[in-house]
């Protein structure tokens, strides 16, 4: 008998930790998109190292990242709107399927040598487009493949899983690729089309990988949800959204804060293959082991929140996290060991995945349903919109300052970011207070003249 507790004490916690896949939706949807993700990191992987080898410029790393995301700071508050005033699923699915068509045409262009800087550009300005609709409406359809609600924090915890699993998975086997089947061309060194059969054979998993999340959300059977009213004019949605999410001071504070991490910090990515090649002295190899890195750490980071009952309490999460991060990336910047960069990077992978997965559960968790696509527009704006203003900002600094400077200023940012945010927890708390009354996730209290609760006690505070 004394043999079986460990096991089934394990499977207790394994059953707490994934009680989101119960829901027989989210279940296809966890493998369906996880597959589908593989693709797309092994893609993210050998477009950086193929724009990196063809024009050895770092200031053209960070304009491929920005090409990828500036729509998203423009056309994703539109998209928020048509995310509430449409099916959703349906949606998602038109946006898989566009940016696998995308996927093979990348791939074509680059196994028949034609693939130049300015393809790149294009399609990646194209993909940007695409993502604009499909991540606020697929951060929005979580709630939709739930028949329980208590389940929402634990699937988006295992949404960051999914998505840092394959952040795992893809970059190792891109690089792999990249250096057992990839050809380089003499062209490469002037900047001109070159063979690349190992990043386009990436880009070509990446298009079949869609396949499998497309084919789960044909097989989902979702229950009709309540919409904005399409006949009223999308300025006045929009208009709705974007004074209900800034009008409400808790919201506002989680977005700036992410928006802050997003511009001034997470673009670190875009400088590792600088790191990577110049700084440790490695190869594509090294660059799937450092991506391989930080997603471990996020992976961790995603398993501890899953472990998590409840959002109240995340406000502190969030601070200490992105203190974590930006004293992880100032040592990041200075070490000259593969090993040790590894290491840190994990911690920064950690962080990162705590930082934003706390900020999407704390705002899907005191949202209106009814607006919910939109303020999800405004939190992908927040997380990726700005990022490509960070892309450019990195590659710029790093063309003067060096690679290593700019990931330290990077990371004291982060450290700033933080300390602004932990000074203003107590009174967003009270602020968000009566909204978890109302929704019953705590219990009431009596309020003061100014509105809000006279005295919550810090455990029954949203922060």
């Amino acid at each position: 008998m004394r043999s079986l507790l460990p096991r089934t004490s394990w499977l207790a916690g394994l059953r707490v930790l994934t009680r989101a896949l119960r829901h027989r939706n989210y279940r296809l949807f966890f493998f369906g998109q996880g597959t589908s993700l593989i693709g797309t990191w092994m893609q993210r992987v050998a477009l950086g190292w193929l724009v990196y080898r063809m024009t050895g410029s770092q200031w053209l790393l960070g304009l491929v990242g920005f090409s990828s995301q500036i729509l998203t700071f423009v056309v994703t508050p539109f998209a928020g709107v048509i995310a509430d005033r449409t099916n959703r699923r349906y949606l998602i699915i038109v946006t898989q399927a566009t940016a696998m068509l995308l996927a093979f045409l990348l791939a074509a262009l680059t196994l028949t040598g034609s693939l130049a800087v300015w393809h790149i550009l294009v399609l990646s300005t194209c993909l940007g487009l695409v993502n604009s609709f499909d991540i606020p409406t697929r951060q929005s359809f979580v709630v939709e493949m739930l028949e329980a609600r208590e389940d929402l924090p634990n699937a988006i915890a295992l949404n960051s899983f999914m998505v840092n699993g394959a952040r795992l998975i893809g970059p190792s086997v891109a690089g792999i690729m990249i250096a057992a089947i990839g050809g380089t061309s003499s062209a490469a060194e002037k900047g001109a089309p070159v063979h690349a059969f190992g990043e386009g054979v990436c880009f070509l998993v990446n298009g079949v990988s869609f396949i499998a999340v497309i084919a789960s959300l044909l097989a989902m059977k979702v229950k009709h949800q309540e919409r904005a009213p399409k006949g009223s004019p999308i300025l006045q949605n929009l208009y709705e959204g974007l004074a209900y999410s800034l009008g409400f001071e808790p919201i506002r504070a989680i977005l700036l804060q992410l928006a802050l991490i997003s511009l001034l910090t997470m673009p670190y990515g875009v400088l590792m293959p600088v790191f990577a090649k110049d700084i440790l002295g490695g190869g594509p190899k090294a660059l799937g082991f450092l991506t391989a890195a930080a997603g471990v750490g996020a992976i961790m980071g995603a398993v501890t929140l899953a472990y998590r009952e409840s959002a109240r309490g995340l406000g502190k999460v969030i601070a200490m996290a992105a203190m974590l991060l930006g004293t992880a990336l100032i040592a990041f910047a200075f070490s000259r060991s593969i090993w040790l960069s590894a290491a840190l990077l994990a911690i920064v992978g950690f962080g990162s995945m705590i930082q934003m997965a706390s900020c999407n559960t704390l705002i899907q968790t005191i949202v209106d349903d009814d607006k919910r696509g939109r303020v999800m527009s405004l939190y992908t704006m927040a997380f990726m919109g700005v990022a490509p203003f960070g892309s450019l900002l990195a590659g710029a600094l790093a063309g003067g300052l060096g690679a290593p400077w700019t990931v330290a200023i990077s990371g004291g940012s982060s450290i700033m970011a933080a300390a602004i945010f932990a000074s203003r927890l107590r009174r967003l708390g009270r602020l968000a207070h009566p909204v978890y009354v109302r929704k019953g996730l705590v219990a009431g209290s009596e309020a003061t003249g100014d509105g809000l609760p006279a005295e919550a006690p810090s455990e029954e505070m949203i922060l």
